[in-house]
């Protein structure tokens, strides 16, 4: 650990203080000795409130694993109507308010009214966060070419330099999505030979004859001259995409029409996350984590790397400009709208002191980040991420009403300290513990000024479900629990709560990542189901994920089916309190071991990036070698299931070690072309071996199930020595 510069009872960390004082408090205008002054005095204020509010979860885990040991449940089957009033004895569940609507203001479009997809990044990593910041556009013709949403049959082969086959049916498909979304008074776009404007209409050719879109509203705007355009600007349910004109392209030349590419609006909004997808530990790791978030707001970051070898810079893109119809101008956002995922209230960090004593992250971020949007709250940059004034703060993990109104009165001491208007620091709400969810109302309640997004989060949902329950029996096994009654019922319950608070039009309902980025024709053929159901946004590990889950906005008008849903029956909280336990746990010693080594695996290979690399969200190939998006969240599920198997003997510790010994070798394996990789099984004592296995055989007794703990410390003691 770096020196340490002490302001008053603060001691913070001379890395940190220095990226601050001499970076970020300049650029902004924020005086120093007062901007510590009103560190120091909000940790002192809140820091005993967010303890007590840690013993609180602690205390009624406590009780309710009392519960369980006092309530067997047999074959799965246990008395619900008895648990759910014990919930409402303890707390667990309050009493239901009256109906109420959130009353939001300066929400930018984008978290408002637009639907579409959401790229979630690790902020730590700059060229990430810049591949994200730019996926706003994206290009559909580059989407389908390098993914398998285009089968590689009948000579359409990937390969190495262009396939005019492969190029054929990209464009076929592309024209299709055209033909069913911004369709022709006559014909096809396959049979489109030009276009021009005139007197503010778009006139398409066909050869010696000419049509029109269907619908004419759909035509937003172009570019270049109105007689031979190089761009057209179409519009449906929000959501821009434009068609390239350029005969002189090696793709254009070949094409009727001269078309080039179709650019889709894509990733409407970006999460640059502070939490589940970084590894951030201590001082150095959580500057690097404000400094990048602060280039973002100041709209100058970049990066250069080396790709190919050649050298690369990568900055933010400016925006997009186009000529009306009527002739007049447009100016659409050329990024992204970034929302900040913060830490939740679980972990302190090394990087500031508080009497000797770590402060809560979840309190430093929140100190920190909105000093770092201040060129952007400030109108002090030149790319602007809010134009309405906001900054949009994610806040994970957050158990209950009580712990959302700590969040909201942190925010209103920040917004004082830093003389911004009330309300400039939004919410958004992860519904990802069990009770948030039962309460989701009160929830969304106590932050009813600046809720700008729920959102449902299978993974960290289930690991929380699991851990609540950890008591009540064995749980069925980990892909069976997509099908259980909890779950399903919880989706729904989000959207409804959601509905009847009023977030259409005004705030953001989300819905969970596609984890499986190389996999883009299955999550093609499924994702549609979430905008079906009413999310106006969902999640997508890439920028090439935003631009094809895009086209499902295009098919699914999300608003209307929200205005459908308002009138549907509820999804029951009865249901939700369905604990998915195995009615029996006779399993073959083959089904057991299948799982333990399905779970353990994928465990390993996250750990070791994490622990070894500080890399808190990477691909990792799973059992079966398919490349999967592995974060926090997926941790806890997988390290929760073992520890409830162990936990009601459906394993033995025996068996447990045996598959981390076998699942080391595999993990080994298939991580040698990794130059940075720590092999595990050497010797079975690496600290990303110990701290998996910890996060399995210690499971059962680490807060709310989470993984944190025992990731820092591991992280900490490899950096230590």
């Amino acid at each position: 650990m770096s020196d340490r510069i002490q302001k008053g009872s603060l001691a913070i960390d001379q890395q940190l203080y220095n990226f601050i004082q001499n970076e970020v408090l300049p650029e902004v205008g924020v005086d120093s000795e007062q901007y510590w002054q009103n560190f120091e005095k909000i940790v002192k204020e809140f820091q005993p409130r967010n303890k007590a509010l840690l013993a609180k979860r602690d205390k009624i885990q406590t009780k309710i694993d009392n519960w369980h040991k006092e309530n067997p449940a047999k074959n799965g089957i246990f008395d619900k109507a008895k648990y759910t009033q014990f919930l409402k004895d303890i707390g667990y569940i309050v009493p239901e308010g009256d109906d109420f609507l959130i009353e939001t203001q300066n929400v930018d479009d984008e978290i408002a009214t637009i639907a579409g997809a959401q790229l979630v990044v690790p902020v730590r990593n700059a060229r990430y966060a810049l591949n994200a910041a730019n996926a706003r556009w994206g290009s559909l013709y580059d989407a389908l070419y390098g993914t398998d949403v285009i089968d590689e049959t009948n000579g359409a082969e990937k390969g190495k330099g262009y396939n005019p086959v492969r190029g054929a049916e990209v464009v076929k498909y592309a024209k299709n999505f055209l033909d069913n979304n911004f369709a022709l008074a006559d014909g096809k776009y396959a049979d489109v030979t030009g276009f021009k404007v005139e007197n503010g209409k778009l006139i398409i050719a066909q050869g010696d004859k000419t049509t029109a879109l269907a619908n004419p509203e759909k035509f937003a705007g172009f570019v270049g001259e109105a007689s031979n355009p190089k761009g057209i600007l179409l519009k449906n349910n929000g959501l821009h995409l434009e068609i390239q004109i350029d005969p002189t392209n090696p793709i254009g030349k070949d094409d009727p029409a001269g078309i080039k590419d179709v650019l889709m609006e894509s990733a409407v909004t970006t999460i640059q996350d502070c939490e589940d997808s970084v590894a951030a530990v201590d001082a150095e790791e959580k500057t690097e984590v404000y400094r990048n978030w602060f280039g973002l707001m100041k709209g100058d970051l970049q990066d250069t790397f080396e790709k190919n070898g050649k050298q690369l810079t990568r900055r933010m893109n400016p925006d997009r400009e186009y000529t009306t119809p009527d002739g007049g101008k447009i100016t659409l956002h050329g990024r992204s709208v970034m929302l900040l995922r913060n830490v939740g209230h679980l972990m302190t960090n090394p990087a500031i002191l508080v009497d000797g004593e770590e402060i809560y992250e979840g309190i430093m971020d929140a100190l920190i980040t909105p000093l770092c949007s201040l060129p952007d709250l400030l109108n002090k940059n030149t790319l602007k991420n809010s134009r309405t004034g906001s900054m949009y703060i994610v806040k994970p993990k957050m158990h209950g009403p009580e712990e959302v109104a700590f969040t909201v009165d942190l925010f209103t001491a920040v917004e004082q300290a830093l003389n911004l208007p009330k309300n400039t620091l939004k919410v958004g709400i992860m519904d990802e513990e069990r009770r948030t969810t039962v309460n989701l109302k009160e929830c969304i309640r106590q932050a009813k000024e600046r809720t700008i997004f729920i959102n449902t989060g299978f993974m960290d949902r289930t690991g929380d479900e699991m851990h609540t329950s950890m008591k009540a029996g064995a749980f069925v096994r980990k892909n069976d629990m997509k099908n259980t009654d909890w779950l399903n019922a919880y989706e729904r319950w989000n959207v409804d709560i959601g509905v009847k608070c009023g977030l259409r039009g005004k705030a953001q309902i989300g819905k969970g990542m596609w984890a499986k980025p190389d996999n883009m024709k299955e999550m093609v053929a499924t994702k549609s189901n979430h905008p079906k159901s009413g999310a106006t946004c969902a999640w997508v590990p890439s920028p090439t994920g935003a631009t094809l889950h895009a086209m499902h906005y295009h098919e699914t008008n999300v608003m209307d089916v929200l205005d459908q849903i308002k009138d549907r029956e509820s999804a029951k909280l009865d249901d939700i309190l369905s604990i998915p336990l195995a009615s029996d746990t006779n399993w073959s010693d083959e089904e057991k071991t299948k799982e333990l080594e399905n779970n353990i695996q994928g465990i390993l290979g996250y750990v070791a990036r994490w622990v070894d690399q500080g890399v808190g969200c990477s691909k990792v190939l799973d059992i079966d070698n398919v490349p999967l998006m592995e974060d926090r969240a997926t941790l806890r599920i997988s390290s929760q299931h073992v520890a409830n198997w162990l936990e009601h003997g459906v394993v033995t510790a025996e068996q447990v070690d045996d598959v981390l010994k076998r699942m080391a070798k595999m993990v080994d394996e298939q991580s040698q072309d990794d130059p940075l990789y720590i092999p595990m099984a050497n010797d079975y004592n690496t600290y990303a071996y110990n701290a998996a296995r910890d996060l399995i055989f210690k499971g059962t007794v680490q807060p709310s199930g989470y993984t944190e703990p025992l990731l820092h410390k591991a992280r900490l003691d490899l950096k230590a020595k």
